[in-house]
């Protein structure tokens, strides 16, 4: 049998993770934790836009199941928590579970679990991330104008090499 030997991609984006004293932080074998986006991927700009609109929607519904169990009859609960406060956390675990999956569709799987780096969820994270983020958009091109451009430049017909009848 004869193999094919694929080349090495170029246009991987790879972004390593330092703690708040700038030490790169590791796995447990000792590897870089890292994510990386494929800057030829012609989805990246839909995830980018599918990922944001997700976490808007999992907010909308959080606050409406809010306010769903803020209007029902609160009972004392089985445990520490009432009925309506233990409803509420379930809410809360559930949003975090669907704001993962939104910021994993952008950030590649467990990508939002390499960010959070054993720390636990909370409202914001997204807005930090997407904030840490901000200066690596113009790499990532994620306008469809960017990525029509790159489209254009990697297949434009010099003037030099077109045949004419002249």
């Amino acid at each position: 049998m004869e193999y094919i030997k694929l080349k090495q991609r170029k246009d991987i984006l790879k972004l390593g993770f330092q703690d708040k004293d700038g030490n790169i932080i590791k796995d447990k074998s000792g590897n870089e934790i890292f994510i990386e986006f494929d800057l030829g991927d012609i989805d990246l700009p839909l995830k980018y836009n599918r990922c944001i609109n997700e976490i808007e929607q999992a907010r909308r519904n959080l606050k409406a199941q809010f306010i769903i169990i803020d209007k029902k009859q609160d009972h004392k609960g089985k445990q520490l928590l009432s009925s309506n406060e233990e409803a509420k956390a379930k809410a809360m675990k559930k949003f975090y579970g669907e704001m993962e999956a939104a910021m994993d569709l952008f950030l590649g799987q467990g990508g939002t679990r390499k960010f959070l780096n054993g720390k636990n969820f909370y409202w914001e994270i997204w807005d930090d991330i997407d904030e840490i983020l901000k200066p690596y958009h113009k790499d990532m091109k994620l306008t469809i104008t960017s990525m029509t451009d790159r489209i254009k430049e990697k297949y434009k017909v010099d003037e030099s090499d077109v045949l004419t009848n002249d």
